[in-house]
């Protein structure tokens, strides 16, 4: 079967992979570089998705949390497990029961993955491990356990396993239009037809369907995520819950430096995505509210952000999921959403797709 993949970030890249591994005839279109765009904006993390169990995502978690540790069974070089405190205070945002029942489902779901299992540490222990992290009212912290990488590195160490199966990757060629009918692909001055074409464009997956005069069932919408580096070299991680909200923040290791993250802001467009200054000074405020030496603008090495294509259905807007949607239209499969920690297993159940 010939196949087109449009969209060079990590579910491009692996869906590629998958066709590739079973002797079809992939071409991958990016209209950039590879893992250039929002997939090299990450949190930098593998992880099942510890928030998401207050929602009820429980298949999306036990996937993810499963899909984890292929990653780093395949790649150690670029990821690695880490242990991530989450400390609570007395009067907290969330109950230490709460908390500690969410911990015990997250290892549920994640059996056979064999990571550590999560545990509480007093407050003494947690001053050891995280030092500066403020006392007052500390009552302890629970750990548990996820695993960083470095994105765009294993990014491009999928897109080399892709190739070396067979798949052709095509840089800096936008495809301007698809057929759902032909499977025709146009870029700028050829086109091409295939048995199937994918859109895994991530952010930009609608604005391909709006150019090719393709009508879906669902809508996206882009959440942009930001981040700051700051000096500080960390062993551990920290998952900060913020004052007066649901949300948390990260405070992570990154390389001799520390990440903080992120943000959950609406954007339209998905061309131009920075921090915002609010965004910056939301996260150095939530920050200093727990650690004894504050940080301030002046400290900030660095900042980026990406976004996150949330799948909403055209007849309930509000109701937007953090699941993947895989939507058939004769040859064209459209693919909206997706986390990068279950690209293999989107990969896969796209190939499933394409078969039927």
């Amino acid at each position: 079967m010939k196949v087109a993949v449009i969209g060079g970030g990590i579910n491009g890249v692996m869906t590629a992979w998958a066709f590739a591994r079973r002797g079809d005839a992939v071409d991958l279109y990016e209209k950039g570089q590879l893992m250039s765009a929002t997939s090299r904006s990450s949190t930098k993390m593998l992880h099942g998705g510890l928030r998401y169990l207050e929602h009820g995502h429980l298949r999306l978690v036990r996937e993810a949390l499963q899909e984890r540790s292929w990653w780093l069974s395949q790649a150690p070089q670029l990821a690695q497990p880490l242990e991530l405190l989450i400390p609570i205070y007395r009067n907290g945002e969330r109950a230490k029961w709460l908390v500690g029942a969410g911990i015990r489902l997250y290892d549920l779901l994640a059996t056979g993955s064999r990571f550590p299992r999560g545990r509480w540490y007093a407050a003494d222990e947690v001053a050891e491990r995280f030092p500066g992290l403020k006392r007052d009212q500390l009552l302890g912290a629970y750990g548990y356990w996820d695993a960083r990488m470095d994105d765009y590195q294993l990014g491009l160490w999928a897109a080399e396993r892709a190739r070396e199966s067979g798949a052709r990757i095509h840089e800096q060629t936008p495809v301007l239009k698809v057929n759902p009918a032909t499977g025709e692909v146009s870029t700028d001055g050829s086109e091409a037809c295939y048995d199937r074409v994918v859109n895994v464009a991530g952010p930009w997956a609608e604005r391909l369907l709006a150019r090719s005069g393709v009508i879906s069932a669902y809508r996206l919408e882009l959440i942009r995520g930001s981040h700051i580096v700051v000096p500080g070299k960390r062993e551990q991680g920290c998952v900060l819950q913020a004052p007066g909200e649901k949300r948390i923040l990260f405070v992570l290791p990154h390389g001799e430096n520390t990440l903080l993250g992120t943000t959950e802001v609406s954007q339209a467009d998905p061309d131009y995505c920075a921090p915002s200054n609010e965004e910056i000074d939301y996260l150095i405020a939530n920050y200093n509210r727990y650690f004894s030496r504050g940080m301030s603008r002046q400290g900030i090495i660095t900042s980026f952000a990406g976004l996150r294509p949330i799948v909403a259905s055209k007849s309930d807007f509000s109701a937007a999921s953090r699941e993947s949607v895989i939507e058939r239209r004769g040859r064209l499969i459209n693919v909206f959403g997706g986390k990068w920690t279950t690209s293999r297993a989107l990969a896969e159940a796209i190939v499933m797709k394409s078969r039927h």
